[in-house]
């Protein structure tokens, strides 16, 4: 069964490289750059395939990861949720939101390997 990855980061390249990955390892990947825009579409239950897991970067405009999270967490509590983020400090604001917090760079391997720990737990 294919698994479908939501990838929110509003940097094109980034997130062009992390969904090459994604896809690569036979993920069905969709991407967004506007966190305010997928939570939009997960109220209102907008996406091609049902949402396994979302990956998303810390720092965006209009709202950081860490909001993005919060208020996703309000109706998806149990969604698996990775954050990736360049600033180490940047882990405390997740503190209780139940995510995997990732450091930029995060090299193709190391992507895979926290993404099938979170979505695929049983084969862990």
């Amino acid at each position: 069964m294919q698994r479908t990855v939501l990838l929110i980061d509003d940097n094109a390249i980034q997130a062009a490289t992390r969904q090459t990955i994604l896809k690569r390892a036979g993920y069905f990947v969709i991407p967004a750059l506007n966190a305010e825009r997928a939570l939009q579409q997960f109220r209102e239950n907008d996406f091609p395939s049902e949402i396994n897991m979302v990956i998303t970067d810390h720092i965006m405009p209009n709202m950081s990861g860490a909001e993005f999270v919060r208020e996703l967490r309000t109706f998806r509590p149990e969604l698996p949720v990775m954050v990736i983020s360049g600033l180490e400090e940047a882990e405390e604001e997740y503190r209780d939101l139940n995510v995997l917090f990732r450091l930029k760079p995060l090299l193709p391997d190391n992507l895979l390997a926290s993404v099938d720990r979170l979505i695929r737990p049983d084969a862990a």
